[in-house]
């Protein structure tokens, strides 16, 4: 299912995250990421994305809740350089149509993600009642993110063949096994995934799933060589997944690599990266023409 894209895009960060810190709600930030244990609103990024060049974000669901999802709409509401919502809902429930339909009278809502990598079963993507869910998202025009690990890729091949016209964006490139400098099995099932010409991927939270304080340029590269055989330049976008990733890099530093990683490209495919893909696959109508 490819999309045509328009000239001149904007510059997108495809992938970040807002909070208002607080343990319960946040306990996945552990000891190791004492550095992200407090707010990161919209005010903090402007100075990020300012310096990086970045004309616009998109918002990405941090907790599995409506309310951080009404927040989040609130928050685009508010400032334009928030140009669309990944958002949560409870997608097993029996009255989900209605909630979607609800949520999607913010047209700044642009896609849901459920965090798939923390459910106690592998298979819970397969689940009756969560792929009704997902096919929900379809007649309101919503993308699915896909949050997994990389073990859960076969599964999300079987997930991904039973929505042939939803469109998937993976989060993350599937997090791989970087830290233990691990290629396959990931590899062959990312190959095998980007078969579905319905599946776009994120260059994004690749520091985090190495060493924090080890990691070099030369750790990441063979997982930048695979993702971009992949999916080609036209189905990959730039996202920083600030604020995680600065227990691993700055904003600035991770923006300035992936540049470096994807220099050798067309500008063309550099700009698709760098914004043209993430204007369409999310229809940032407002972002389309501003460049």
């Amino acid at each position: 299912m490819p999309i045509h894209r328009h000239s001149s895009p904007a510059r997108i960060d495809a992938h970040q995250h807002f909070w208002n810190y607080n343990p319960r709600e946040y306990d996945w930030i552990d000891d190791s990421m004492a550095a992200i244990r407090r707010d990161f609103l919209p005010e903090h990024l402007k100075a990020e994305i300012g310096a990086a060049g970045i004309d616009g974000v998109i918002s990405v669901q941090a907790c599995q809740t409506l309310q951080e999802t009404r927040w989040l709409l609130l928050l685009a509401s508010r400032h334009d350089f928030i140009q669309g919502v990944v958002g949560w809902a409870p997608l097993i429930a029996p009255e989900i149509s209605d909630i979607v339909g609800l949520l999607a009278e913010h047209h700044q809502l642009k896609a849901m993600r459920h965090v798939l990598q923390a459910e106690p079963d592998d298979q819970y993507m397969l689940r009756d009642d969560f792929n009704r869910g997902i096919s929900a998202l379809e007649p309101f025009g919503l993308v699915y993110d896909i949050l997994i690990f990389e073990r859960h890729l076969p599964a999300a091949i079987e997930f991904v063949d039973r929505h042939p016209r939803q469109i998937f964006v993976l989060d993350h490139i599937a997090k791989p096994r970087i830290r233990e400098r691990l290629v396959s099995p990931w590899r062959e099932n990312l190959l095998k995934l980007a078969e579905r010409e319905n599946v776009y991927c994120k260059l994004s939270g690749m520091a985090t799933e190495a060493d924090y304080k080890t990691w070099t340029e030369e750790d990441l590269a063979p997982y930048f060589e695979v993702v971009l055989k992949a999916f080609g330049p036209q189905r990959l976008m730039f996202g920083s997944d600030w604020p995680v990733c600065l227990v691993a890099t700055p904003y600035c530093g991770w923006f300035d690599l992936v540049s470096r990683q994807v220099r050798l490209l067309a500008k063309d495919e550099q700009d698709a990266i760098f914004g043209g893909t993430a204007v369409e696959v999310y229809g940032l109508d407002r972002m389309a023409n501003s460049v």
